[in-house]
């Protein structure tokens, strides 16, 4: 009998962690890491190449009809190809993060992108993060984590995993590709994360459709006080425990 590959669902708001530790599983349990954020960002970008308006929910959803966006794993993170380009590094860009923002509120754009998130996680095997992952995409999700943290911790988290992205970027690597070198946009401050993160979180808890919100059966942790490290060990505990009882059937 084969064993279930299982699907693991990720949820938080910007700055959570989210990211990080869906890496950590995905390289410890063997599995495939989806970062759908990366997704919204790819078409934010489309969307802004093409002068469409972020807001134009109309001119969003023709653009979906004639785009494509693959999600590659490899060792350094995932690859991210928008119409066969690989768009990797420009999603880095603060712009990109902030359009993807708002292109991500439309009813249309979020019902597409679930179709595509569940195309490519319907064979198990996955981690997936996202804002909604454990209640819309795998609701049936064999384990779903809500990652949170109060903005203040979020902000600074998010401010020096910019830093971190710049030196990257300065070093011409993303996702062990060697890349041109330009000139990065300007990145904010902490008090510039911080007001940015607020607009997101309302953005992202108000939302008609899909709105920012654990799942009943999500396993809640506040990251606030607690190092990374402490965050991994309690996650692994909690997915051991529940690869050991699958296992067992």
């Amino acid at each position: 009998m084969t064993e279930r590959r299982p699907i693991i669902a990720i949820d938080g708001p910007a700055g959570a962690g989210k990211s990080t530790v869906a890496r950590h599983l995905a390289s410890h349990f063997g599995l495939l890491n989806l970062e759908t954020g990366a997704m919204y960002r790819a078409f934010a970008l489309k969307a802004m190449r093409g002068g469409v308006d972020p807001d134009d929910a109309d001119g969003l959803q023709r653009l979906a009809a004639a785009t494509a966006i693959d999600l590659e794993a490899t060792p350094s993170g995932n690859r991210v190809r928008l119409d066969g380009e690989d768009v990797t590094i420009l999603l880095r860009e603060p712009e990109v993060t902030q359009a993807a923002s708002r292109v991500s509120v439309h009813p249309p754009i979020r019902a597409w992108m679930v179709d595509l998130q569940r195309e490519m996680g319907k064979d198990g095997g996955v981690v997936m993060e996202g804002r909604d992952i454990g209640t819309v995409v795998f609701p049936d999700a064999d384990i779903k984590f809500f990652l949170d943290a109060s903005p203040e911790a979020r902000s600074q988290r998010r401010y020096e995993q910019a830093a971190e992205e710049l030196r990257v970027f300065l070093r011409g690597e993303v996702a062990g590709v060697p890349v041109p070198v330009t000139s990065p946009a300007d990145g904010m401050s902490q008090e510039e994360t911080m007001r940015e993160l607020r607009e997101r979180d309302e953005r992202d808890r108000n939302r008609a459709q899909s709105p920012l919100r654990p799942a009943p059966d999500a396993i809640i942790i506040d990251s606030s006080s607690l190092t990374l490290e402490q965050v991994l060990d309690r996650i692994e505990s909690v997915v051991n425990e529940k690869l050991e009882k699958t296992s067992s059937y």
